[in-house]
């Protein structure tokens, strides 16, 4: 029963150039609380969740991701959470987590977002390097980070992440390594370090090869995972996920439900959803998700496979730092499947990339999270 939801918020300033989202770019000279398609915008969201069969109830987290959701006025995103409780309901003790952007916002709109209820806050940094942040074709500065988090204690929430970039173009292991000190030194309570990701489609996809310079090279960024695990464990955080990392009850408490493969709504154009055991993403513009609410959000999608089950389970469980539950997956699919992948897994024990711990298989930190694509190639290569 889903008891979490996604909401896209899609709209940008601008297109940063490692970004393949589903966005909508409104610039910088257009004031976004006056911006009409935000608010033609959120009135679909409304009727998409008003249209949303009820699979669970009460909501115990709530994301808000984009896009730029603090482009949003906080009394559009009010509108939205009210509407979500309205239908579904929401736990007492639940998780509203918000991405926001520096320099994105003013000092007032954050208080209406913690009034709307928002109570954890995501912000993307990605750089300490002016430089950096101007080849990705940010639209902040450093500079802009610290008034962020300083309005972020101003309004008082205390559960905020900062998110950071590995591997990008031009950037030094002294980059990294000066981006993790200064990140810590803000004192969040989570961290997010992603090692860039060229898609083809987008701008870096376009001018820039793996491995090829001015990007690192695959020893450099290999480094600055090594490096990210190692200082953020010194400095108190507890690396729970691949890419994530959280102070003792910190954790993303919504990002841990697709992690464990739980059901999930999803709402906006491009959100995707996993409920009655059927993942569907919806329209990737604002046009064709549009036309797709008004003609009644029509849904035909079979239900997930036994064994695409079995290796989302994995994929995603193995992400972990506690890896994924052997004594689930055997209860799930059977003892026969359970020793085909321990099997599999026989020569990444040898090499210490995976551990076998009580009924648990987990990746480790580091050097099973940085070939964890290898492991999963074998186990999908045995399944599939």
């Amino acid at each position: 029963m889903a008891d979490a939801a996604y909401v896209h918020l899609p709209f940008c300033r601008r297109r940063c150039f490692y970004c393949d989202f589903p966005i909508s770019v409104i610039g910088n000279k257009t004031e976004p609380d006056r911006f009409r398609p935000i608010e033609e915008y959120v009135g679909r969201v409304r009727e998409e969740i008003e249209r949303t069969p009820i699979e669970g109830k009460p909501l115990r987290t709530i994301f808000f991701g984009g896009g730029t959701p603090s482009l949003v006025p906080d009394r559009s995103l009010a509108v939205i959470i009210d509407c979500l409780a309205g239908k579904f309901g929401l736990s007492p003790d639940i998780e509203i987590s918000m991405e926001i952007d520096p320099a994105t916002f003013p000092l007032d709109r954050l208080r209406g977002y913690v009034r709307a209820g928002v109570n954890r806050l995501s912000l993307g940094a990605q750089a300490f390097q002016d430089h950096l942040l101007e080849i990705c074709g940010r639209s902040h500065r450093v500079a802009d980070i610290y008034q962020a988090v300083d309005f972020i204690h101003r309004v008082g929430v205390e559960n905020f992440s900062l998110d950071l970039i590995s591997g990008l173009p031009h950037q030094t292991r002294q980059d990294w390594e000066s981006s993790l000190e200064k990140a810590i030194e803000l004192q969040p309570k989570h961290l997010s370090c992603y090692d860039l990701v060229l898609e083809s489609v987008t701008p870096f996809g376009k001018q820039y090869k793996p491995g090829e310079k001015p990007l690192p090279d695959d020893e450099t960024t290999a480094e600055m995972y090594k490096m990210a695990s190692e200082r953020l464990r010194e400095a108190g955080y507890d690396h729970y996920e691949i890419s994530n990392y959280a102070r003792s009850g910190f954790q993303c408490r919504h990002n841990r439900v697709y992690w464990e493969n739980r059901p999930y709504y999803g709402f906006g154009m491009g959100a995707a959803s996993y409920t009655g055991g059927k993942r569907f993403t919806r329209p990737r513009t604002r046009k064709e998700y549009f036309d797709w609410v008004r003609d009644g959000c029509n849904i035909e999608v079979p239900e997930t496979g036994e064994i695409d089950r079995l290796l989302e389970t994995l994929m995603l469980g193995l992400r972990l730092a506690e890896g994924a539950d052997l004594r689930a997956i055997e209860a799930d699919f059977g003892s026969e499947v359970k020793n085909s992948i321990l099997e599999v897994l026989q020569p990444h024990f040898r090499r210490d990339l995976v551990r076998l711990e009580g009924d648990r298989i987990r990746l480790t930190d580091p050097e099973g999270f940085l070939f964890s694509n290898r492991v999963l190639t074998d186990l999908f290569d045995r399944f599939e």
